[in-house]
């Protein structure tokens, strides 16, 4: 038990400072979102086709959030499929239509057993009859979980999420004076989730690609060079290593 303590302080680089080194800050991040990118580019340098690519991408996506909770995580969304997701051939959106299931079927019951409750966020009038079904059992199967909340965003766009929750205000008949933030919020696709601490963006791309706008308004940004069927526990650790060295100040000093 010393031993792994050890390896997660290191991992963190939460150890004490030694006698007149600068201190290390102890805080670390809660509420992590991450955009997993470089699926494609992964397969591509090694010869592989593409849903090889997104195959692998699932691997990384248990991994990472196995090693979650005992990284001090609470909250973990990740962006799985966008709405402009639907715009790629149509044989790889078949493609991962199957393999979204066979990860539900396949992967995420031994989640459950980990305890991670899981929700999918985004739009759900898009997506196959027998798809919907399986993400909705699952949500119901993991809702008393309390170890990690693990949020997916599958047919997700913020834009999309944000204008959707101003048209329910305004048939709704609210009145422009009762339009607030919580009013807004109340109307997103999941209220309940807490505004992400940390985003990180894998494969080297610097850009959020309309994932979680509103949510992230004052979140920190970590892109990282790592393709995302690469990516683990130890990338997950450097990220908030890195989130713990710097000073929220939300607009004020």
């Amino acid at each position: 038990m010393r031993r792994y303590v050890g390896l997660l302080r290191a991992l963190l680089g939460l150890r004490r400072a030694s006698p007149g080194a600068e201190p290390v800050p102890a805080e670390t991040a809660r509420n992590v979102a991450i955009i997993m990118d470089g699926n494609g580019r992964w397969a591509s340098r090694r010869g592989l086709p593409l849903l090889a690519g997104h195959r692998a991408g699932t691997r990384a996506l248990k991994r990472t959030v196995e090693a979650a909770p005992d990284l001090g995580l609470r909250s973990l969304a990740v962006y799985a499929f966008s709405t402009e997701n639907w715009g790629r051939p149509q044989s790889e959106v078949e493609g991962l239509m199957t393999l979204f299931a066979e990860t539900i079927e396949r992967e995420f019951p031994d989640l459950h057993r980990q305890g991670v409750h899981v929700r999918f966020v985004g739009r759900r009038d898009r997506c196959p009859a027998s798809l919907l079904t399986l993400m909705e059992d699952m949500e119901a199967r993991t809702a008393q979980n309390t170890r990690l909340d693990l949020w997916v965003a599958f047919d997700y766009g913020s834009r999309d999420e944000i204008v959707g929750a101003v048209r329910e205000l305004v048939e709704a008949g609210t009145s422009a004076a009762a339009i607030d933030e919580d009013a807004v919020r109340s109307h997103l696709y999941a209220p309940e989730m807490p505004d992400p601490d940390l985003v990180i963006r894998t494969s080297g791309e610097v850009r959020v690609s309309n994932f979680l706008l509103w949510q992230s308004a004052y979140a920190e940004f970590e892109f990282v060079p790592t393709l995302w069927p690469d990516f683990g526990a130890e990338d997950l650790a450097a990220a908030l290593r890195a989130y713990a060295q710097r000073r929220r100040r939300f607009g004020v000093r």
